[in-house]
């Protein structure tokens, strides 16, 4: 809210002791005033490509590198997996974009580490410890 009002005061030797005040740099109050004043941006309705995956393929890509067979491996082990078994989906690079639409272009990896145990030393006899694990 500051930085708005900020932008709508003038430049003047008034103003750059305000922004030092307030610890603002020039810079960023320019910033917001050119914001306030730049017209609406507007979309881009974009077509899809000629050579673009189609939809049921998308979800079949999906689907398969959501599955419990492939949850934890890269697109590019499960395009190789499929490729040792003869099956071809689409490209590994096609398969990246598929994946960022869902928010899941993340690690796939679950690492599972170990339950560590805690070593116990036992003595049977007087000066003898041996090491022995639960």
């Amino acid at each position: 809210m500051t930085a708005t009002v900020v932008a709508l005061i003038p430049v003047s030797r008034l103003s750059a002791a305000i922004w030092a005040a307030l610890e603002v740099s020039s810079a960023s109050v320019h910033r917001h005033r050119e914001a306030l004043t730049a017209p609406p941006r507007v979309e881009i309705s974009r077509t899809p490509l000629p050579l673009a995956l189609p939809e049921s393929k998308r979800g079949q890509v999906l689907a398969e590198l959501r599955g419990p067979r492939f949850a934890d491996q890269t697109p590019t082990e499960v395009y190789a997996t499929l490729l040792d078994e003869g099956i071809y989906l689409c490209r590994v690079r096609t398969m990246y974009p598929s994946l960022a639409a869902h928010d899941e272009v993340a690690e796939r990896r679950q690492r599972r580490h170990p339950v560590y145990q805690k070593p116990e030393l036992l003595a049977e006899v007087p000066s003898q410890v041996s090491l022995s694990r639960l």
